[in-house]
């Protein structure tokens, strides 16, 4: 597939079919996530693919709130982003810059995951909108942060077309 193909077909997915997902493909997808480039290779990230559906509604649950990500109760795997440290010469220039170089990198790696998964057929959506605190708790994480969490399976629905920004509106060349 070509590159600008998957990424037209990468999209959010909010309704995935039943069936579970194998845990080959998802190891493809973490294979991809942790191939990213990071600031000072720092790789600051763990991501905790919860597959375990007891589980899996539980986080679900915690997703689901004030009206937001209730499809994340019906997914098939979530997987928990977990911030980890920067090392230090990443540490070092994330303070002398003032840029989050974790965060950036983080995302970076996310994008992996989910145009991987987009590749072997699956859907994702990235959501930041979660009880952190409760998820932290039902996978045994202290003393760090999980900025995001990704639902994985096999969408329900049909790819979408994108509506976006123009390219003019998006971009400029040689000045602001």
């Amino acid at each position: 597939m070509e590159l600008l193909d998957l990424i037209q077909k990468r999209q959010s997915d909010r309704q995935y079919e039943a069936r579970p997902v194998d845990r080959e493909l998802v190891v493809k997808c973490l294979e991809a996530a942790r191939l990213a480039p990071s600031a000072c290779n720092s790789q600051p990230w763990k991501f905790v693919v919860v597959d375990e559906p007891q589980l899996v509604l539980q986080v679900g649950d915690a997703a689901a709130g004030m009206g937001m990500n209730k499809f994340a109760k019906e997914v098939p795997v979530i997987v928990a982003v977990v911030l980890e440290k920067m090392n230090l010469t990443a540490r070092i220039g994330s303070v002398i810059k003032d840029k989050e170089y974790s965060l950036l990198d983080m995302g970076i790696a996310v994008e992996h995951f989910c145009l991987q998964a987009a590749e072997l057929g699956l859907g994702t959506c990235i959501m930041g909108w979660f009880d952190e605190k409760k998820v932290k708790k039902l996978l045994g994480i202290k003393n760090k942060r999980v900025p995001l969490l990704i639902t994985l399976g096999y969408p329900a629905g049909e790819t979408r077309r994108k509506i976006r920004k123009s390219l003019d509106d998006m971009s400029s060349w040689n000045k602001y």
